[in-house]
């Protein structure tokens, strides 16, 4: 925690932004440092990361694979992402881009879920759960999700 505390503001805006892609999440955690502990800090997260607009949600899964696919850029949000979809076996790679293209057929955009500790089934399963929610009220799951995500991945960053 204390290297994430005092880390000059400059280097921490470009990790921040491989937690969450929301430049108001980010500021939101620039400026409530120092953080007394791990759990100060992914309960800060969880407050900043609710409520982002549907702008903000469209804007921060833009920089997520689909569901089954690699990130094709590199670095350590590919990296986090690769292990967080660990779950995916190469035998449902064409139930999940049949389920994956359904679902931006819905609603237009990637589906989105926090993956980690999740096999493929248990992500078609969701997935298929989510198929039926309003956009609206799509979008507010999504939401959920991302806010897991930064709260993963700010633990890696922290343990890194």
């Amino acid at each position: 925690m204390d290297s994430f505390n005092s880390a000059p503001e400059a280097e921490l805006r470009p990790l921040l932004t491989e937690c969450l892609a929301v430049p108001r999440w980010i500021d939101a955690m620039v400026a409530g440092r120092p953080y007394a502990s791990m759990d100060a800090l992914l309960a800060a997260s969880s407050v900043a990361a609710q409520g982002l607009s549907d702008e903000e949600v469209l804007g921060a899964i833009a920089g997520h694979p689909r569901i089954g696919e690699r990130q094709k850029t590199g670095g350590v949000s590919a990296r986090w992402s690769r292990s967080e979809q660990s779950g995916v076996d190469a035998s449902q790679a064409d139930r999940l881009a049949a389920a994956n293209a359904a679902y931006e057929d819905r609603f237009g955009h990637i589906y989105l879920v926090c993956a980690t500790g999740l096999s493929g089934a248990e992500m078609l399963g969701n997935l298929s759960s989510r198929m039926d929610n309003p956009p609206d009220v799509e979008l507010r799951v999504v939401n959920d999700e991302l806010a897991k995500i930064a709260a993963l991945r700010l633990q890696k960053l922290i343990g890194s």
